[in-house]
């Protein structure tokens, strides 16, 4: 089955809840503790949609398999031209090509709204999400060491960046 990429909806809310609540729980990627309702992400595709910002959904059998959004970096003005990725797929179904897919995809639809560079903010230096983001074009950009603590462990946070204007 092929996947396919479209624009977020709301009612997409609550399986991108979902998603998002198993990565929290489970892993570091994300430095939240405790998963947002469904409520909090019919606001935030809200908010994001409402700017313009790109925010899509990856379906794959049918079912929203993953989620990806691009944000301005930092409120400034300055910052206009920057953005920050966030992606995440369904832990079900990791391996199949899913967020590559994706992120692609943002990349794409980044680069049509006029973002000029996007980052990458990887928390714990997720192994998966370095090799993702690495896959695409980004590079190392900076690390944040020891800044977080989830899990009984203390973790950096790595930051990679892709210029979008090549």
């Amino acid at each position: 089955m092929a996947p396919v990429i479209r624009p977020v909806v709301l009612g997409d809310a609550d399986a991108i809840a979902a998603i998002y609540a198993h990565h929290v729980l489970t892993g570091t990627a994300s430095f939240d503790t405790e998963p947002p309702d469904a409520a909090f992400w019919r606001d935030k595709i809200g908010a994001l949609t409402g700017r313009g910002w790109p925010f899509l959904v990856v379906e794959y059998d049918g079912q929203v398999a993953g989620y990806a959004y691009a944000s301005q970096f930092r409120d400034r003005p300055a910052y206009a031209g920057t953005c920050e990725d966030s992606i995440y797929i369904d832990h079900r179904l990791t391996g199949r090509g899913l967020g590559g897919v994706l992120l692609d995809a943002l990349i794409d639809a980044a680069k049509d709204f006029g973002f000029e560079q996007m980052i990458a903010v990887i928390g714990g230096a997720e192994p998966a999400s370095v090799a993702l983001h690495t896959r695409a074009g980004f590079v190392e950009a900076g690390r944040m060491r020891n800044v977080g603590r989830k899990f009984g462990r203390v973790l950096d946070t790595l930051y990679m960046q892709r210029d979008l204007t090549v």
